[in-house]
């Protein structure tokens, strides 16, 4: 059917009178006949643009007007073209509908494909972390290596170049669930506390990794460690004579070194110099987890080191002397270890300490641990370090209480020789004994057992998770990622690669300090990164302080990268009875930043703080919400930590300081706050990468950027 144009061009028998009718005046079509058709066909399989010349031809030869011959062209050509776009459709469809048939196909035979090499399953996991797995895949091995290395070259007495074959040695992760150690029933609490794996892939390979013992130096050992142990056991269970209330305001129990001389008489120090000082402290307080867990925790040096990363920023054991019964830990265990201990800031050397840690259970549902230190060849290597400690019987008794529950009371007593001036800031801190004593061990773990513990419970409330993680697998998996956050936040502040501190900036009211190393742990970005801290001073309560860094509300006053634009918590996980205790997932309101969130930790006990973030872009944290693998989740933590100043409050004072809530750092003796501000920036992909004058001054503009605004919203502008 075709267009016939206007006028008397259309022929067809019209009725002339119909034209001059008003109503009548409509758009006529013309039926070609089938002559007139066959011709048009045969004309436009030739030549579907005919020119002018030809169209007028055919309009003389089919009695039809030039402009009808111009239309049923145009009309055919479109027709035309329809009819080629529907049947590459239909080529395209039935394609398409081949190609899904093959993949389904090739995913139901990859289901049933084995390794050749290891007859495991096809690796199926998201090619994003194929890298970051195989990376640390490879530091397991090489720490499987290194210890089969060091066990046979004890036997044939020389080094190991090259080994055979050996089985992997299966490193399992910390399985403290209480159900391994007592029933099922009704009132036992099940605490699976697998989020501490049972290696660590950050443990570098140190030195010493043979050592040579004799069957004489092994009861050398054990003599000391039971001597130790007897030693312990007193100190934990007699008061005075040799405990003493202390007479200020914390009422803490301060060892009478005259009792304590007396009953474990010594020739001298283990420590040259005359002006050795000894920190002693004793402290107690009951934890959500039951003894033989705790056990199983303190023997094991990776776990030990993953349990209290704030404090232990490297441990390994370096011999095991005994192993009790069958192997068994709950009889006796004697092990040679090394570890160093920390305060969160660059401006505290590390203690590093060669001890003998021995456990022996005392009687049904009770175990001492004891650590003493003990001299070895190896102990010169670290004789650099500012600081120089020797651990005199020092450890915990625990005992076990209904529901789950222990009772722990610990007994920090060391030697102390410093071989330089401890940094002002510190020094009230540390000579009072909270840097290192009893009472952080112990309220360290209470904290770190409450958050196991509420990891545990299976309930998904709305109102604690907002809503946004939407199953106990998303909390549980949320939970992973933030607690490697923190510890990736306290290896920052010492590293244990040997970095050593830089001081880039010391002009103003603070001193800058970096560091530059390259980062290839998996669940960190690749490349180089500059780890960057200050400490300071404020005339603050740190429960003021750690209220101030914690809140979302308060951020735009001290993030200098949030624009002062406001933050929401969208996500919240309690971590312990205390409300700071807490995981929380904010959102800035920033343009620039739609696709980033940020990941926030904050803890809280009576020796100190953190509040540790790092950003984490919207589809990546989406996996850990959804209950999915959060290992390989890269992560650049920053963040605050918050300890007392050790300075001694009136009784007043400390009073109003501690009434504010029932968990108080410091216990309330403390005025002021020490802050330790960490920055962590990624300066560049390429590991080749240097500390340039640039990244330096981007560094210090952002420290002393925070710091001001930090004051500043304090109202500490003159401290």
């Amino acid at each position: 059917m075709e267009y016939g144009g206007t006028g008397g061009s259309g022929g067809g028998g019209a009725d002339p009178n119909d034209a001059s009718d008003p109503q009548r005046r409509k758009k006529r079509y013309h039926r070609h006949t089938a002559n007139q058709i066959q011709r048009l066909e045969d004309v436009f399989k030739e030549c579907p643009h005919p020119d002018e010349k030809t169209r007028l031809q055919l309009s003389r030869d089919l009695g039809l007007a030039p402009r009808q011959i111009k239309f049923w062209f145009q009309n055919r050509r479109t027709q035309m073209k329809a009819q080629h776009e529907r049947a590459d459709n239909c080529a395209l469809r039935t394609e398409n509908d081949k190609i899904r048939c093959e993949n389904i196909a090739i995913r139901e035979a990859l289901k049933n494909v084995i390794c050749p090499s290891c007859g495991g399953p096809p690796v199926n996991e998201d090619s994003y972390f194929d890298e970051q797995k195989l990376r640390i895949e490879n530091m397991q091995l090489k720490e499987e290596l290194d210890k089969v290395s060091s066990i046979a070259a004890k036997y044939i007495g020389r080094p190991i170049s090259q080994l055979p074959p050996v089985q992997p040695i299966h490193l399992s992760s910390l399985d403290l669930s209480m159900s391994s150690f007592i029933g099922h029933g009704p009132n036992s609490l099940d605490l699976d506390l697998d989020l501490l794996p049972g290696s660590s892939s950050a443990m570098p390979s140190l030195a010493y990794a043979t050592l040579n013992l004799s069957d004489m130096d092994k009861s050398l050992m054990a003599d000391v460690a039971g001597n130790a142990m007897e030693e312990l056991i007193r100190l934990v269970q007699t008061n005075e004579p040799l405990w003493m209330k202390s007479s200020s305001i914390d009422g803490r129990d301060v060892l009478n070194f005259d009792s304590y001389d007396r009953v474990f008489p010594r020739t001298n120090s283990h420590l040259k110099n005359p002006n050795v000082r000894i920190e002693a402290s004793r402290d107690s307080g009951v934890v959500i987890m039951n003894g033989l867990a705790l056990v199983d925790v303190f023997m094991d040096a990776n776990k030990w080191q993953e349990f209290f990363p704030t404090i232990v920023s490297k441990a390994r054991t370096l011999e095991v002397i005994s192993s009790g019964v069958m192997g068994s830990r709950t009889s006796s265990t004697l092990q040679l270890m090394y570890e160093e201990l920390q305060v969160l800031s660059p401006l505290v050397p590390t203690r590093q300490f060669y001890f003998l840690r021995f456990c022996q259970q005392i009687e049904q549902g009770s175990w001492a641990i004891v650590d003493v230190s003990y001299d070895i060849a190896q102990e010169n290597q670290y004789s650099s370090t500012s600081c120089k400690v020797h651990r005199l019987p020092s450890g915990c008794l625990i005992q076990d209480m209904p529901n789950g529950y222990s009772k722990v009371t610990w007994v920090e007593h060391v030697e102390v020789e410093e071989k330089g001036l401890i940094h002002r800031l510190y020094r009230d801190l540390i000579h009072s004994g909270l840097a290192f004593g009893a009472e952080r061990w112990v309220g360290t773990l209470q904290r770190v057992c409450e958050r196991y513990a509420c990891l545990m419970v299976n309930s998904n409330p709305s109102h604690d998770l907002g809503g946004v993680i939407p199953s106990p697998q998303g909390k549980r998996s949320m939970m992973k990622l933030a607690q490697r956050m923190v510890r990736n936040f306290c290896t920052s502040v010492n590293p244990s690669n040997g970095h050593q501190w830089s001081t880039i900036s010391g002009l103003n009211e603070f001193e800058v300090r970096a560091t530059l190393q390259k980062s290839t742990d998996p669940g960190q970005p690749n490349g180089v990164v500059i780890s960057a801290a200050t400490t300071i001073w404020l005339p603050i309560p740190p429960q003021h302080v750690f209220n101030f860094f914690r809140d979302e509300r308060t951020r735009p006053q001290w993030d200098v990268l949030s624009n002062q634009n406001p933050v929401q918590e969208v996500a919240h996980i309690a971590n312990g009875s205390h409300s700071g205790n807490c995981i929380s997932v904010l959102r800035a309101y920033n343009t620039s930043q739609n696709n980033m969130l940020i990941l926030q930790e904050s803890c809280i006990d009576s020796s100190g703080a953190l509040v540790v973030y790092s950003p984490v872009d919207v589809p990546v944290i989406n996996i850990a919400m959804s209950g999915e693998d959060p290992t390989y989740i890269p992560l650049l933590p920053s963040g605050f930590t918050i300890s007392p100043d050790g300075r001694q409050l009136n009784a007043e004072a400390a009073s109003c300081s501690s009434s504010s809530n029932a968990t108080t750092i410091g216990g309330g003796r403390s005025g002021g706050s020490l802050i330790t501000v960490v920055f962590q920036i990624l300066v560049s992909s390429l590991p080749s990468a240097k500390m340039s004058p640039e990244s330096v001054n981007t560094v210090n503009n952002l420290i002393g950027s925070t710091v001001h605004q930090i004051k500043t919203a304090l109202n500490c502008t003159t401290s």
